[in-house]
């Protein structure tokens, strides 16, 4: 290295966005940098300063400070201190010092780079090859935007949103049945929308209870940062900047539907906000008739008009009946759903079809199609003479279930609202557990008895369901069901239990007597906690050692939060919704849960918890599996249900409500089973696609290659891991990390890890993936940067005599181009790398890059500068060859990526257009959109150029 001189001029290796960089002072071995490009200043130790000086060669451009490009013609050095002779686009020679280069240079070329000194190191040369390989990988996946998500790889939610997620700004209805997951779908799609460039900005529109449970599984499950507006923050926001729209002040934004629906100046600006996609949940509860519509209705049918893509997340429509199913779809789309008497009209037409698919799916279909001339005839009528002779030449034979297969895709396509509406059930989804129900019937404790003519003749339905408000401040003592769970959890102290009780209050007096009196290990979850502390606790009751046995939680505790490791529930009261119900199961109700989930409900015999219990239990059937009828018949019984709860037992009136809540609830569990619409449940998953789908994610999400991956990564970022447990790791920012700040990592740091099983059950662990802010930004930071881009080693090959020189180059395909367009999707490899001696004679396909990894060994940085030095002519003639080479394979890659982008584009336009003939579910925008984004890919191809990416100088020893 050069002695440090003032005046001169030298660029730091690990910050070269920092500029040239001018020595000020040099004493004490230390020397002091300013870096006027950026004002601010560096001190180095001179012996192991990460520093490389920088002489400008004759025939170099350059700038002087005042921004005027000059050609140097002829360089001196005078004791160390550069001095240039050069001249201008004019002719005029000058003379330039070296103080007084423009420091704002950034060597942006890897030869620049490696001409100005800066050589990296080899590790981080293959780190960065590595890297492009990985990213273009990704982009290349069918995964792409789906692998990040912190959910279970369940074939029906993946097929769905591998449906939906690539089409132009989508519209559906997501109307899976309880428990399947329609958030979940509904995340996945977001997510890959958004990641992909097709949408940057989303509204989420919820009621007011699910504000909270949207923001936790957003931002858990997705890593999407969602911000809550309601009036307070609006107006907040206002104060602070006079004019702004609230709705604008962020790219992803959650609010509930009464604050749009009370607020028609919030509404207005909703709709003057511009966003990409909305996502409705509840949407069954936006009423709608042909006479009139709920204000609800009105203001989401506004939002839905404006916005491209939309999304409803509904209970099963049928449950509601075929207008409030219309009125759904006509929010999807006005123009095609505008005559619910039409629409009634199309619903019968697809009975037949229905019918006819169902006969081609029988077990003994061959059989029965060579009795069956008709079926033939109709599946002509559907799709052509010529495809019903071609399943009718292939009884015969060996590829008849193919055909078959074929021909149910076809009517699919052609018929049905499948297109706009996807509905998985249970019955057609497999992993669910079995529940059991377990009752423990208690006698009134005494002083409530004592009691009960003064306090509980006046008590309202809360405080007859809820015991405690009643017992007041001796509940824990005089309550039979505190005694109960006592007992219960000392019985099964190998058993992790989930508890849930109505309110915050309840749940905490209850853990803190289990903690403190009975020496149980417990934890507390409920809406007053932040959401740091809940993670805790969640994490401490779902951690495998030294674990909290039970878990009280508030309502709160059956929203967003899923615990399928425990299967015991404790229902320490009651709801009086069936849905609030269904949701309190579903938190150990899940696929996924590996045993019976046994629901334990203690309760005071012959009282409004009993009468509860029992119309639940033997009226609904809501305990032992999920009931879509409960919340219709809920509303059809509730005054029956309320005095009953009221008055004093009767096992006649009880057995009454309950045999005629039973009825009803047969009678309407026929009329769902009999209005089973089979196309639609046939489109909304197929399962070969679909366990494709989960099995390529699989794959592609293999967590020993990217942690192995990531591994070397944060040890050339600095960034400092510790073994936290077999599975998991600690992140922290090192001491000496290349980069302030890495996305995704924060300043404190961060638990992590690669295994999906183990973020599923600690929701506190971030979970390291692909798609992951950490991974991408750090990946982001490698490609867009010149981190790893040149390279210097020696080998030691036979062939080779020593001092011969080789350089490696690594060229990318580069096509600038909007990110929505997804060009990478239809670029062949974008990799090319091309290795050439000084003759320039190709050696590619003699030393592959293996071969050469395998034998590269480190030069010493002050010798690999030398190096460079004293070869630059010659390194500079290789570049020359190796970008001549780039420029004739160019043309070929180009011509591909065109092939690609006809071939994959071209046949789903064709398709499209054929459907939208016979499926009116097919919208032209979605044709036009294709037709679009093929144009502008054929537009931008054109202008794609291999540009070089990184460079190694090989040197035989």
């Amino acid at each position: 290295m050069s002695e440090f001189i003032p005046g001169q001029r030298w660029i730091s290796n690990t910050e070269s966005n920092l500029g040239l960089g001018l020595v000020t002072s040099v004493s004490n071995r230390r020397v002091e940098i300013l870096f006027p490009a950026v004002e601010e200043e560096r001190t180095y130790a001179i012996d192991n300063a990460p520093l490389s000086r920088v002489v400008y060669p004759v025939g170099e451009q350059v700038r002087n400070a005042a921004g005027l490009k000059v050609t140097i013609t002829a360089q001196q050095e005078l004791n160390g201190y550069m001095v240039y002779q050069v001249e201008d686009d004019g002719g005029e020679v000058l003379v330039l010092e070296e103080r007084d280069l423009d420091s704002a240079v950034h060597f942006s070329k890897p030869h620049d780079r490696l001409f100005a000194g800066q050589v990296d190191k080899i590790s981080q040369f293959k780190l960065r090859v590595e890297t492009l390989k990985n990213q273009f990988a990704h982009l290349q996946s069918e995964s792409y935007g789906l692998l990040g998500p912190r959910v279970q790889l369940l074939p029906h939610q993946l097929y769905i949103a591998h449906q939906v997620s690539r089409r132009f700004a989508p519209r559906v209805l997501l109307a899976d049945e309880v428990g399947l997951g329609k958030t979940i779908e509904a995340g996945l799609i977001l997510h890959q929308q958004l990641i992909s460039g097709k949408a940057s900005r989303a509204l989420i529109v919820v009621p007011d209870s699910l504000v909270h449970q949207w923001l936790v599984e957003m931002l858990r499950r997705f890593n999407l940062r969602f911000t809550i507006l309601d009036e307070l923050r609006c107006e907040a926001l206002e104060l602070s900047d006079e004019g702004v729209n609230p709705f604008e002040t962020a790219q992803l934004v959650l609010c509930n539907l009464s604050f749009l629906k009370s607020s028609p100046d919030r509404l207005v600006q909703a709709l003057d906000a511009g966003w990409d996609m909305l996502v409705v949940d509840e949407a069954h509860h936006l009423v709608w008739s042909e006479e009139e519509s709920s204000p609800e209705y009105i203001c989401i049918e506004a939002l839905a008009r404006e916005v491209k893509g939309l999304l409803l997340l509904t209970a099963t429509p049928e449950q509601l009946g075929v207008d409030s199913h219309f009125a759904r779809l006509r929010l999807l789309d006005p123009d095609r759903y505008y005559s619910l008497q039409q629409f009634r009209a199309e619903e019968e037409g697809y009975q037949p079809v229905s019918k006819l698919v169902a006969r081609l799916l029988d077990e003994d279909a061959r059989e029965q199609l060579k009795d069956a001339p008709e079926v033939f005839t109709q599946l002509g009528s559907y799709l052509g003479d010529e495809v019903a002779q071609q399943l009718q030449d292939e009884l015969e034979n060996d590829s008849l279930d193919q055909a078959i297969q074929d021909a149910v895709d076809s009517l699919l396509d052609h018929h049905g609202t499948g297109r706009v509406l996807f509905r998985n059930t249970r019955d057609g989804v497999s992993g669910f557990p079995k529940r059991v129900l377990h009752s423990y019937p208690l006698p009134e404790p005494e002083f409530y008895l004592e009691s009960e003519q003064q306090l509980l003749a006046q008590a309202d339905l809360e405080e007859r369901l809820h015991p405690e408000l009643i017992l007041a401040d001796r509940w824990l003592e005089a309550d039979p069901r505190v005694e109960w769970l006592v007992d219960w959890l000392k019985q099964n102290r190998d058993q992790k239990a989930l508890v849930i009780c109505a309110y915050a209050d309840t749940a905490k007096s209850l853990e803190e007597h289990l903690r403190l009196y009975e020496g149980i290990r417990s934890s507390v979850f409920h809406e007053g906690m932040s959401l740091v502390n809940r993670d805790r606790a969640a994490a401490y009751f779902a951690d495998e050692d030294e674990s909290a046995q039970v878990l009280i939680c508030s309502e709160i505790g059956s929203e967003g939060r899923n615990f399928q490791f425990a299967s015991h529930l404790v229902l320490f009261d009651l709801p009086l919704n069936p849905d609030l119900l269904e949701q309190r199961i579903g938190r150990l109700d899940r696929i996924g849960q590996r045993n019976d989930v046994q629901i334990h409900v203690p309760h005071y015999e012959f009282s409004a918890q009993a009468i509860l219990l029992d119309w639940f239990h033997r009226g609904l059937n809501c305990f032992e599996r999920a009931c879509p009828v409960g919340q219709v018949l809920f509303d059809q019984f509730l005054d029956q249900l309320i005095p009953a709860l009221f008055e004093e037992y009767d096992e006649a009136n009880t057995e009454q409500l309950i045999s005629s809540t039973r009825a009803e609830a047969d009678r309407l569990l026929e009329q769902l089973q009999q209005g089973r619409d089979q196309l639609l449940e046939l489109n909304s998953c197929n399962p070969v696609k679909a366990a494709a789908i989960a099995e390529s994610m699989e794959v592609t999400g293999n967590s020993i290659e990217l942690s192995s991956y990531m591994e070397r990564m944060f040890d050339q970022f600095g960034v400092e891991q510790q073994v936290h447990s077999s599975q998991s790791i600690i992140l922290s920012p090192g001491d000496h990390m290349h980069h302030e700040s890495l996305p995704g990592l924060p300043a404190d740091g961060m638990t992590a890890t690669y295994s999906r099983a183990l973020a599923l059950g600690r929701e506190d662990i971030q979970f390291l993936t692909w798609e992951h802010p950490l991974v991408m930004g750090t990946m982001d930071i490698v490609v867009n940067g010149d981190f790893g881009n040149t390279a210097v080693c020696s080998i030691k090959l036979p062939p080779l005599k020593p001092g011969t020189l080789l350089l490696e180059a690594i060229f990318t395909l580069h096509c600038a181009a909007p990110k929505q367009l997804q060009v990478q999707r239809y670029l062949p490899q974008t990799l090319s790398r091309i290795v050439v001696d000084t003759n320039g004679t190709d050696l590619s396909a003699i030393l592959t890059e293996t071969h050469i990894n395998n034998l590269a060994e480190r030069v010493g940085r002050r010798q690999a500068v030398d190096i460079v030095k004293h070869t630059r002519s010659e390194i500079g003639q290789m570049v020359e060859r190796v970008e001549a080479i780039a420029d004739t394979q160019q043309p070929a890659m180009l011509a591909q990526a065109t092939e690609n982008v006809a071939r994959l584009l071209g046949a789903e336009q064709e398709r499209l257009s054929a459907l939208a003939a016979v499926n009116p579910n097919i919208r032209q925008e979605e044709i036009d959109f294709l037709a679009h984004t093929r144009a502008e890919l054929e537009h931008h191809l054109q202008s794609a150029s291999l540009k070089l990416d990184a460079i190694r100088v090989i040197v035989a020893t």
